[in-house]
């Protein structure tokens, strides 16, 4: 409980004393391009070979000759976008923008830049971590997006090249029973993940002293944080919104 009286009081200290509109919005613009842009290869390749994967799998195990094809392409649009798309896309990410986050701020901290922020009258909190967590509540959705329409791709063609089912079988199931709630569900989860990492990364990376070291062992607590804190809010939005 100690740790999380002190990471509210850090959420807290993000928005006194804040920096002007300009500075922000160059700040958000910058962090939005290192985490987003710079993390859309690694989301590619993971969401199509988990959408390929998933299908194959599935095809594997549908032998019930009464059930049709279509099923398949049915089951990858669900299984994508209610689970595979939003919070495997998080855990990726969390590994490696959380532990750059942290990893940055601790070498800030041990290097006292962030201290000589606060000498010349500088929030930084609000200056450094402000605009990571904005950033990552912007492009997070995006990549959930691309990732969804990635996974469904590599399902389609990991279908059709496999011969498991014909392209229009894997279409038809896509349009079948779809629930556009679903979608809403996933974006919302993309942003609570969004903050969860990005908050719990720069809580870890900001309070780091000693060396080289602790800045290891600070990325590396970021990382495992961040997974247990995204497991624990996908079962609880996953209660409290379905």
């Amino acid at each position: 409980m100690k740790t999380f009286g002190a990471f509210l009081l850090f959420l807290s200290t993000l928005v006194k004393r804040g920096e002007s509109f300009k500075i922000l919005f160059n700040r958000v613009i910058d962090e939005a391009i290192l985490i987003g842009i710079d993390s859309i290869f690694i989301v590619g390749v993971v969401s199509s070979f988990i959408g390929a994967v998933t299908c194959v799998q599935i095809s594997y195990n549908l032998t019930n000759a009464l059930i049709p094809n279509s099923t398949i392409g049915f089951m990858v649009r669900e299984m994508t976008i209610l689970e595979l798309a939003p919070t495997i896309t998080s855990i990726v990410l969390a590994g490696k923008v959380g532990s750059n986050i942290a990893g940055g701020l601790g070498t800030m901290r041990i290097t006292e830049q962030i201290d000589a922020l606060e000498v010349m009258g500088i929030n930084s909190a609000s200056y450094l971590v402000l605009p990571k967590i904005i950033a990552s509540l912007l492009v997070f959705p995006m990549l959930v997006i691309i990732s969804m329409f990635l996974s469904i791709l590599g399902g389609y063609l990991a279908g059709t090249l496999s011969g498991a089912l014909s392209g229009q079988e894997y279409i038809i199931g896509l349009r079948s029973s779809f629930i556009p709630y679903n979608i809403t569900f996933a974006l919302i989860k993309s942003f609570v993940f969004a903050f969860l990492i990005a908050s719990i990364s720069s809580y870890q990376g900001y309070f780091t002293s000693g060396g080289a070291l602790e800045v290891g062992r600070a990325s590396t607590n970021a990382v495992t944080s961040s997974v247990i804190a995204i497991l624990i809010a996908d079962y609880v939005l996953a209660q409290v919104l379905l």
